[in-house]
């Protein structure tokens, strides 16, 4: 009698789980595709490993690897993580974009946040999957309050790194008293790959005039000319520095796009190849 009860109770326990788990595949389902923008890879993703959570807790079977709580590195630990070198000539290009190091009150290393509007979920997730080594936790969506003029709600999704040795010396590079700039030495820095990152994190390009625009309004002056510089004696780009209303931006002209797509077009990733007319 007593097995016969504990069998009853089992199969409760099974038939609970397997609903609950139908009910968080048709709710990831319907959340993930605008979440994560139609990627059915990291909607699955997210569904496995919740799967897994619910079978911890109805059996007390451990989740499965990397579904786990990441364990809080030593010191050690994170002095020995580095960056390839792919890694470090995004992070020159991505820097001169929208990225931003950091580093928080009572910590000694510097991290990185990551952050787009939802309408590039694509290419955060590209991003995140590059230096997902780096990272603790995937990318999440905000969604602030609504504009109080337009009434608008301007989601976003993010990520953060760790805060890491390895990240000092771009801190130290690309800031000064907490102000972005420009290193005197980007000619040394600047790589085929580290442009077209930058290219794919804050340029456009204008269907009418088949230029591409540079949106560097947050550098001063002196250091946008230096970038446009830059490119001119690097690659012959042939780059003008026009002023706008809210500062500087550097053009490149159609002439010279032919140049700029054979330099990017391998590195540039898919989604935004567009940003360079292809």
């Amino acid at each position: 009698m007593v097995a016969s009860m504990k069998n009853t109770i089992f199969k409760a326990i099974s038939l609970i789980c397997i609903a609950t788990m139908c009910l968080l595949f048709i709710y990831i389902l319907a959340n993930g595709l605008e979440l994560f923008n139609g990627n059915f890879s990291e909607i699955f993703n997210l569904y496995f490993q919740s799967v897994g959570l619910t079978v911890g807790v109805f059996y007390g079977v451990p989740l499965k690897p990397g579904t786990e709580k990441p364990k809080r590195l030593t010191s050690s630990e994170r002095a020995e993580l580095e960056l390839s070198q792919n890694q470090k000539e995004m992070l020159i290009g991505l820097l001169l974009g929208d990225l931003y190091a950091r580093i928080c009150k009572g910590c000694v290393n510097a991290r990185l946040e990551f952050i787009q509007g939802t309408t590039h979920t694509e290419y955060l997730l590209e991003l995140y999957n590059i230096f997902k080594n780096v990272c603790s936790a995937a990318p999440k969506v905000s969604n602030p309050r609504p504009d109080k003029r337009t009434g608008v709600v301007n989601s976003f999704i993010r990520f953060n790194t760790l805060s890491l040795p390895c990240f000092n010396k771009f801190y130290d590079m690309f800031y000064l008293g907490g102000q972005k700039v420009v290193p005197q030495n980007i000619a040394e820095l600047l790589t085929a790959l580290a442009l077209a990152h930058w290219i794919a994190d804050d340029g456009s390009f204008h269907k009418s005039h088949r230029c591409v625009v540079l949106c560097t309004d947050s550098f001063k002056k002196s250091e946008v000319e230096l970038l446009a510089q830059t490119l001119n004696d690097k690659w012959d780009l042939e780059c003008s520095v026009n002023k706008g209303s809210s500062g500087y931006r550097i053009r490149i002209p159609a002439r010279s796009l032919p140049i700029l797509q054979s330099l990017c077009g391998a590195h540039m990733p898919t989604m935004m190849r567009h940003k360079i007319g292809l």
